[in-house]
């Protein structure tokens, strides 16, 4: 019996993100603070995003842990507070007096948006 393998790889197709040379660069790339202090660290990226997410991680390695899942605008937790700016494509973690525990490396991940041929159909979307 012959499979229908033309119908299955479409579907597959479709599903397929484009996107060519996201850039994300977070700043600073390490940042030493006083107990008490407060902090910015920021997350800039070359194409549209869905969302962004921050994640923490303790030291000496670890699993992840995720602090903020953000599509847009601001979310606040604690002394933590996350900003995600979708027109200036950046987003900020802010924390507020912190503390010895907050001792970590933090990341921020992104979505980009899908774009499939042809591109011009939208001005996000960037494909080789």
């Amino acid at each position: 019996m012959r499979k229908p393998w033309g119908a299955l790889l479409g579907l597959l197709w479709v599903q397929v993100c484009w996107v060519r040379g996201m850039e994300v660069e977070q700043r600073p790339p390490a940042l030493s603070v006083q107990e008490g202090a407060s902090s910015t660290l920021s997350c800039n990226f070359s194409s549209a995003v869905n969302n962004v997410q921050w994640f923490r991680q303790n030291p000496g390695g670890g699993g992840l842990t995720r602090l903020f899942y953000i599509a847009s605008g601001k979310k606040q937790d604690g002394r933590l507070a996350c900003t995600l700016n979708t027109k200036d494509r950046h987003s900020s973690l802010h924390i507020r007096a912190s503390r010895q525990e907050d001792a970590a490396t933090y990341l921020c991940a992104v979505e980009a948006q899908c774009c499939l041929p042809p591109c011009s159909l939208s001005p996000n979307c960037s494909w080789a």
